[in-house]
């Protein structure tokens, strides 16, 4: 009995001490965060260390002694770190399902871009095909990715590069373009008016003035519009800029003949790039080299470029080769070469000699 009556004692004075430390302690910890301006930063591990003793504590204790942060933010704390233990994404390489390779995505974008009428499931066969397996909600992604609108929608609108490359063979393109000449009366300006078929990149040099005139131009329409030898026979549409010089007769007469005459938007050259490239390579390669008397010394400049230009001169946007050659390209390498020449050499083409 004596010994119970000492261990209750001790306990009850070990207890008591114990309620006055705890005491004391919240009561400081009020009086410190009643000093401290502003809301209590704490780090991450400090975070740890008050979660691990909040839960054992508990919530009701916790609303006598907690200074630091409230009862539910502690709690929070805690199940927070207990996620984190159990948490496995950061043993993951990427969020998700793993991401089609730039490739694939590149040649999905370039089936719907050249199929303006296909679908995502239509895609997704094409796909297949190649050996690709892909989902069509993956194509719908990548296509959404990329800001290429559905089929529906996407088969509505075609390009100007589309529309060209699909109807090259009956679209001819039109332009002028203008040559100072040496004349008796000093330096004058000539216009000369082409045609140029844009599959074959077949030129028509259609006249050379210095007044384009309505008339001369109503002329020139008739020219190329006559039936069996005109330049715009079998054409179904002709390209131009806005040019005052084609004239609402000159557009008539072409029309008539049941061609589409289509005018450019203004200040929009690359519509017409073929025209726009061949005046350069024209002006480059031959006029800008020479000095020019008179209009017959401009025409002779101009039909010798027009034969080399179809039988003499590599093209890089027909595979470099010749557009129409005299000959048939020789099968074997010949020992004899010969350099053939126009306009005193200013235009070369070589060409094997047989032995």
């Amino acid at each position: 009995m004596i010994w119970a009556r000492m261990l209750a004692y001790i306990t009850g004075t070990v207890d008591q001490e114990l309620l006055l430390r705890n005491e004391y302690l919240a009561a400081e910890n009020r009086i410190l965060k009643a000093k401290i301006k502003g809301r209590l930063l704490l780090s991450s591990s400090e975070k740890t260390t008050l979660a691990e003793i909040a839960h054992r504590l508990g919530r009701k204790a916790l609303a006598d002694v907690a200074a630091a942060a409230k009862p539910d933010t502690l709690l929070r704390w805690y199940r927070e770190l207990i996620a984190k233990k159990f948490d496995g994404s950061k043993f993951r390489r990427a969020l998700g399902r793993p991401p089609v390779t730039e490739e694939i995505e590149r040649l999905v974008v370039r089936i719907a871009r050249e199929n303006p009428s296909w679908g995502d499931d239509r895609i997704k066969g094409a796909m297949t095909n190649l050996g690709y397996e892909l989902s069509d909600q993956t194509v719908g992604n990548i296509l959404r990715h990329h800001d290429i609108p559905p089929a529906p929608k996407r088969k509505q609108t075609t390009s100007w590069k589309d529309f060209i490359r699909a109807h090259m063979a009956v679209i001819v393109g039109t332009d002028f373009f203008t040559v100072e000449v040496l004349t008796l009366k000093g330096l004058k300006t000539y216009y000369v008016l082409f045609f140029l078929h844009l599959e074959s990149r077949r030129i028509y040099l259609a006249g050379v003035t210095r007044h384009p005139d309505q008339e001369w131009m109503e002329q020139m329409a008739r020219n190329v519009t006559m039936e069996g030898t005109g330049f715009l026979t079998n054409c179904q549409y002709l390209l131009h800029d806005r040019d005052s010089k084609y004239c609402a007769s000159f557009r008539e007469l072409v029309a008539a003949e049941k061609i589409k005459v289509v005018a450019l938007p203004p200040k929009s050259p690359n519509l017409n790039a073929f025209a726009e490239r061949w005046v350069r390579s024209v002006k480059e390669e031959c006029l800008s080299k020479l000095i020019l008397f008179g209009e017959r010394s401009l025409k002779r400049a101009l039909y010798h470029y027009e034969l080399h230009y179809h039988r003499e001169r590599n093209h890089q946007g027909k595979e470099n080769l010749l557009l129409f050659p005299e000959l048939s390209r020789p099968t074997q390498r010949r020992e004899r070469v010969r350099c053939r020449e126009r306009l005193g050499g200013l235009l070369k083409f070589y060409e094997g000699e047989a032995a």
